[in-house]
């Protein structure tokens, strides 16, 4: 199980990369935080230039949280932390 956990997380963390790759040419990036597969959050913490900015909550669910439920069914939900 605990090996399960490992591969999952390195999975969100590789996905979550793709997507920072995008972030990092305007001056943000996305960190992965947590995740509770039970209940299909992930937790994730924007960086730079997506903190504050009126289109991180955009981007946070219409390009992070449909790119993350698009690779791992799981997902239902994911938020941002500080």
């Amino acid at each position: 199980m605990e090996q399960n956990i490992a591969k999952i997380r390195q999975e969100i963390e590789k996905a979550l990369d793709e997507i920072g790759q995008t972030l990092r040419t305007h001056g943000g990036d996305v960190e992965f935080v947590d995740f509770d597969q039970s209940k299909g959050d992930v937790k994730v913490r924007m960086h730079g230039s997506c903190v504050g900015c009126p289109l991180s909550e955009m981007t946070l669910h219409q390009v992070i949280e449909a790119s993350l439920k698009e690779k791992f069914p799981w997902v239902k939900k994911v938020m941002a932390v500080e």
